[in-house]
């Protein structure tokens, strides 16, 4: 981040998900006070409001192993448009979800805007999941399960070709810090990936320090700089209760200030979204909060 203006887009769509509320996730977010944080920072802040999103009562489901595909392609491809006129506007996107399938918008939006200046992306990926899963291997046919392997090409083309070009993130370009819950199947795909995963374990073995040290590294060789994306269900439900789909076992409330205060560290922030916080299954919008906190310490914030 080299300038001090941030845009501000909500995705509230939740047709990724198994679980109903992530929808709201932009709104609690917002009531958290992100925008005021920020300009705490010395940021101008414009908040250019929600993509409008349809809603599961409203559609027929076609497919059980893809379910609600069209719609969500059809939301990512506008999330994709307006982030790369964020970017060529001079500002960073702040997006906020909604389930975790935005996030092929957000990507598609900021690699689009990098291929046509012939320049590639990096990508930070924290999450309790891998989010690798694809029709042949996902257990429940949730598209919010899959976003991952399709920034990086694997899974249908309405999805890995967002943009018109696959993959949006070259695999060796990606790191995905945090995961401590992978479906079987799913789990032979993050191997075969190419992508580097950082699990529980290793943060637990190596410390945050130097697993976020290789994390950017890995998103920063030979990138023009990376895209973060957010998961709040990384964090500890302790924590974090709040969430689409809660995974016992997770981040500290330091270790994550930590990941994400070593991002701005870098200098390499291109882009950030924020998603699965879950206000139905909140406590007095503790995790929005959690939320607001981890943005502003990857965009800068400090103790001192």
């Amino acid at each position: 981040m080299t300038n001090n203006l941030v845009s501000i887009l909500g995705v509230p769509m939740d047709l990724g998900a198994g679980r109903r509320g992530v929808d709201m996730g932009p709104s609690a977010i917002r009531v958290a006070q992100l925008g005021a944080r920020l300009r705490d920072l010395g940021y101008e802040v414009e908040d250019l409001g929600n993509i409008d999103v349809v809603q599961p009562e409203s559609i027929p489901m076609q497919d059980d192993k893809l379910r609600y595909l069209p719609e969500i392609a059809e939301t990512c491809a506008r999330v994709a448009n307006v982030v790369s006129r964020i970017l060529e506007n001079g500002r960073l996107p702040v997006v906020l979800g909604g389930d975790h399938a935005i996030t092929m918008g957000t990507v598609g939006g900021v690699s689009g805007y990098y291929h046509e200046r012939e320049r590639k992306i990096g990508m930070i990926w924290i999450d309790a999941h891998a989010d690798m899963n694809t029709p042949e291997t996902t257990p429940s046919g949730n598209v919010h399960g899959m976003p991952l392997a399709a920034t990086i090409g694997m899974g249908p083309e309405a999805l890995t070709q967002l943009r018109g070009f696959a993959p949006m993130v070259h695999p060796e370009n990606v790191a995905l810090v945090g995961i401590r819950s992978v479906d079987s199947l799913e789990r032979l795909n993050v191997r075969k990936s190419g992508i580097m995963s950082f699990t529980m374990r290793d943060i637990d073995e190596r410390g945050m320090r130097s697993v976020m040290d290789e994390a950017i590294r890995i998103a920063s060789n030979g990138t023009e700089g990376l895209h973060v994306s957010l998961d709040l269900d990384a964090v500890d439900p302790s924590e974090a209760p709040g969430v689409g789909t809660p995974v016992k076992g997770g981040l500290s409330y330091r270790e994550a200030h930590l990941a994400l205060e070593m991002i701005s560290d870098s200098r390499k922030l291109l882009s950030i979204d924020c998603v699965e916080v879950n206000p139905v299954i909140d406590d007095a919008n503790r995790t929005a909060i959690l939320a607001v906190e981890f943005l502003t310490s990857a965009l800068g914030k400090r103790i001192l």
